[in-house]
């Protein structure tokens, strides 16, 4: 995002986003989007201690908010905007909400990204009807090779987050929130660029003042929560929360966090994790990392305790999309099977003669434990030619359940390790022994 800063001078006060803006903007998409459901859940609040409702934005036609401030924008375009056409660098929701809504509308659209942006992202944007380039290594890169094309073929540039209409689009998620859940006294939003929470905050505090608005980060894009804490901007690398992966908000954004949010968090990756499975596990709902990380902010600390700043509010959090790769969803449910102990994998050592193997599934069965998977190791890792290590993976009823499957284990004299998400762990009478 460095580039795109260099080439926007500090706004106006005249810039700022108004209440009204979000209004106007509610009126003008009014039909055209769709007023998502806001619910209450009765699961989630008894997990954190607070009262839950959530705004399901992932069940947009594009399973994004983000088509709110594309469509917002592409209304208040020029006339001339047909023939001209648009242009924008995305790699996720915004590229596919304005792809689909300037289709619609016959406005054409064109669309950089970066060369390593996933085909299934690339065709679900062409697919409605952008042209796609693919130029870059980098978002600043395909950012910076999009406005080139602005200029050369006059085409009107659609900025993400930092630009008054977008974030008065986004902003009527405040708006349909408060209508359909009045009592909330707190309104959680995941930031990155910082359009949604902009307007959602403006919005949200035109009608009800003393709401409370949070914004929630990826702890490894960090720069909105830094800045509101008069810190240098920092952050980068991987992160579950790709849509939010903001390395610099924008200045209109920042201007208007300063001013009407309450609050900035960061959330850990792990957290992210356990959030996404929570919500399809418990409201059998799909959301991507950055959807997520707002209930990621409201879970329990690693020793069950509720968050006390929450506790007893009336919480609406913004479950902000649902675009996530299957195959990466289906690691992120099994990883947190695993940490939660229900899906497992022990590495027994056995004497390599007949009916060994036999008497250790006993153990897995006696303890409830369903053997998924069994490999063998004879040579590497081995201190004896006559012993072999099992590696048997396993999936078990809880974390009590495997204590007992840990305890006759020992009780049997296995020497055994537990295999986790972050290494090996001996087991007690393997430690015993050394």
């Amino acid at each position: 995002m460095d580039q795109q800063l260099k080439e926007i001078a500090a706004p106006p006060a005249s810039a700022a986003l108004t209440a009204e803006d979000v209004h106007a903007a509610a009126a003008r998409i009014s039909g055209k989007v769709i007023h998502t459901p806001t619910l209450y859940s009765r699961t989630l609040s008894k997990i954190v201690g607070a009262e839950v409702w959530l705004k399901f934005e992932n069940l947009q036609f594009t399973a994004a908010y983000k088509e709110r401030g594309a469509l917002n924008k592409l209304l208040t375009l020029p006339a001339d905007a047909k023939t001209r056409g648009v242009i924008a660098a995305s790699a996720g929701n915004h590229a596919q909400g304005l792809a689909y809504h300037a289709g619609r509308l016959g406005i054409p659209v064109t669309i950089v990204m970066p060369r390593s942006t996933p085909i299934v992202k690339v065709q679900q944007t062409r697919g409605h009807g952008a042209e796609v380039v693919l130029e870059g290594d980098s978002f600043d890169e395909a950012y910076a090779h999009a406005r080139e094309m602005e200029q050369a073929r006059n085409l009107i540039f659609v900025h993400p987050f930092d630009d008054r209409e977008v974030m008065a689009g986004q902003g009527t998620v405040g708006l349909e929130m408060l209508a359909d859940a009045p009592e909330l006294d707190t309104i959680i939003v995941p930031v990155g660029g910082g359009g949604l929470i902009s307007g959602v905050a403006v919005a949200a505090k035109s009608v009800k003042p003393d709401l409370r608005i949070v914004g929630v980060q990826s702890n490894q894009y960090p720069a909105m929560y830094l800045l509101k804490r008069s810190e240098p901007v920092a952050g980068g690398g991987d992160t579950i929360a790709e849509g939010i992966a903001v390395k610099e908000p924008g200045l209109l954004t920042r201007a208007a966090v300063m001013e009407h949010v309450d609050e900035m968090r960061v959330v850990s990756e792990t957290r992210i994790e356990e959030a996404i499975s929570l919500l399809l596990d418990i409201e059998k709902t799909v959301v991507e990392g950055a959807g997520a990380v707002g209930l990621a902010a409201l879970l329990p600390a690693k020793n069950g305790a509720f968050r006390p700043e929450f506790v007893g509010r009336k919480i609406g959090v913004i479950l902000t999309g649902g675009n996530i790769d299957p195959r990466f969803l289906a690691n992120v449910i099994l990883r947190n099977l695993a940490r939660s102990g229900r899906i497992g994998r022990i590495a027994v050592l056995l004497d390599d003669k007949v009916g060994e193997l036999s008497k250790l599934a006993g153990l897995f069965t006696r303890n409830g434990a369903n053997i998924i998977e069994v490999s063998h190791q004879r040579i590497f890792g081995v201190l004896s030619a006559k012993s072999t290590e099992t590696e048997i993976e396993y999936e078990i009823r809880d974390k009590d359940a495997l204590e007992g499957l840990l305890l006759d284990l020992d009780e049997a004299g296995y020497a055994y390790e537990v295999m986790t998400i972050s290494g090996r762990r001996p087991g007690r009478s393997l430690r015993a022994r050394n």
